[in-house]
């Protein structure tokens, strides 16, 4: 047999110039893209927690089109211990970016007193789980949608969601058991 040989040009180590450049580019087009649709997003979650069915201002967030969606996810969250409209509305917002289930917690109950009062640690363990494992921030999910295509990205995020709320399942059963 013929053995194969391959030529390679010669290794240079990559410039600082080149380096730079290269990251820059990445960098900008990420936040080109990410931050349309984060922006984006941050804008219908404002709109959803501002207004009523009769888009009139409201003063108590509880009345609000952001709680009246969420008051729909509550009979799903409720076997797992988190059948608030609060908490739902989290989950809501944590799909703009994950860091604003806590934000959204801490100021729907006023502070972070409020929540730990409100929170039992056989409720926050599966919140915790949840908040882990369900779908990614919607740059995210845009970014699968660009690559592989609207139905890998749904499949993707309905497939986080339920992996999620098992676990959480799992969580609260063995929380409740042991506390």
């Amino acid at each position: 047999a013929v053995p194969f040989v391959m030529e390679l040009p010669n290794y240079r180590l990559p410039g600082l110039k080149n380096v730079s450049q290269l990251l820059w580019e990445k960098a900008k087009d990420f936040i080109d893209r990410a931050f349309t649709i984060i922006l984006l997003a941050t804008i219908v979650v404002w709109f959803l927690q501002s207004f009523d069915l009769k888009f009139n201002l409201v003063s108590d967030s509880s009345t609000s089109l952001l709680a009246m969606l969420a008051n729909g996810l509550v009979p799903l969250f409720k076997p797992i211990g988190l059948g608030d409209w609060r908490i739902c509305t989290s989950f809501i917002t944590g799909f703009m970016a994950k860091e604003s289930v806590v934000s959204t917690l801490t100021i729907l109950y006023g502070s972070s007193a409020a929540l730990g009062a409100a929170l039992s640690p056989a409720a926050a363990a599966p919140l915790l789980v949840f908040c882990l494992l369900y779908t990614p921030c919607i740059a995210a999910v845009a970014s699968v949608k660009r690559e592989m295509g609207g139905r890998w990205a749904t499949v993707m995020v309905v497939n986080q969601c339920v992996v999620g709320w098992l676990a959480a399942l799992v969580v609260r059963i063995l929380a409740v058991a042991v506390l």
